[in-house]
């Protein structure tokens, strides 16, 4: 028996805010598809840091479950109040894309040895995201279809 999405049948009105509300065949296909999202970038690059959030968005309006991970700079994105300094000419804000991942259910994972290299802790974490280290990553490698990384 296959794994069953927890978001099954279950309505985005906050991803409908930005790309479409997600067809209901394309709910009962995300139970088939995920893929991984590595960020790696912050205010260092933010056309590398908002690009993965824009891949997220456009995954679930096609039935597709995105898992996003943030890992060196990137992991700054999971800081409170953060993302909303990271802006990329001509692309839509990190924070606005991040938050509608956030409020569509998805978790996102901060690396837990990035995080403690750069001096920050989980409570320095938005609600939303949680720490996890490589074994969660792999873990992920092994369900989803395909990773990136930016």
């Amino acid at each position: 028996m296959g794994k069953v999405s927890r978001y099954a049948g279950m309505a985005r009105p906050s991803w409908a805010g930005i790309h479409g509300e997600i067809p209901d065949e394309k709910k009962v296909q995300m139970d088939k598809h995920r893929i991984g999202l590595i960020v790696t970038h912050s205010a260092d690059d933010p056309e590398r840091a908002t690009l993965p959030f824009m891949l997220a968005t456009v995954a679930l309006t096609m039935g597709v479950e995105p898992f996003i991970v943030l890992q060196g700079e990137g992991v700054r994105l999971g800081v409170k109040g953060f993302a909303e300094t990271v802006r990329a000419d001509g692309l839509e804000p990190v924070e606005d894309l991040l938050a509608a991942a956030l409020a569509a259910g998805h978790t996102i994972m901060v690396c837990s040895p990035c995080l403690t290299s750069r001096g920050l802790t989980e409570a320095d974490l938005r609600e939303g995201t949680f720490v996890g280290g490589a074994a969660k990553i792999v873990e992920a490698m092994d369900e989803c279809s395909n990773f990136l990384t930016y």
